[in-house]
């Protein structure tokens, strides 16, 4: 079952990409057209948002309880800590801390489009929110390049 719910993790990040990407775009095009505030674009950053909360409850149970979640995990070699040890590091901390933002400035900027602002200061700060989430995601994804931690681009296909 782990297996699976590590490759479903890896596949709704291609799925979160997307759609942020989507939803960035979105934004940035309403934000510099002076464009009315359009309902599709607060149901495609629901969709984001939902896509990204699905993903994040997934990414939760890995941390705590998966192949080397905080509960399940061997204990460490004497003298060896989670932070001096890259891999753990990067899988235990750091990919949870910047996944978990990114989730946070998603929600805020789906939640934006529900507050009684201008279009223009939706867009603009819907534009802010999306940009922060997709740097932290892309900063936070175990990309195949990255040493010690990285990760195949479809693993289990």
């Amino acid at each position: 079952m782990d297996t699976g719910l590590v490759h479903l993790h890896n596949l709704l990040r291609w799925v979160i990409l997307f759609l942020l990407v989507w939803s960035l775009f979105r934004a940035y095009t309403g934000w510099k057209s002076g464009s009315v505030f359009q309902q599709g674009d607060r149901k495609i950053w629901l969709i984001t948002m939902i896509v990204s909360h699905v993903t994040g409850l997934l990414g939760i149970y890995q941390v705590l309880w998966g192949r080397i979640g905080w509960f399940t995990h061997p204990a460490l070699p004497e003298g060896e800590s989670v932070m001096s040890n890259k891999g753990l590091r990067f899988f235990l901390v750091e990919h949870p801390l910047l996944m978990l933002l990114a989730i946070v400035f998603i929600t805020m900027g789906y939640r934006l489009s529900k507050k009684p602002f201008t279009d223009k200061m939706k867009y603009t700060k819907a534009t802010l929110y999306f940009l922060i989430a997709l740097i932290a995601i892309l900063v936070a994804i175990p990309w195949p390049f990255r040493a010690e931690v990285g990760r195949t681009w479809f693993p289990g296909m």
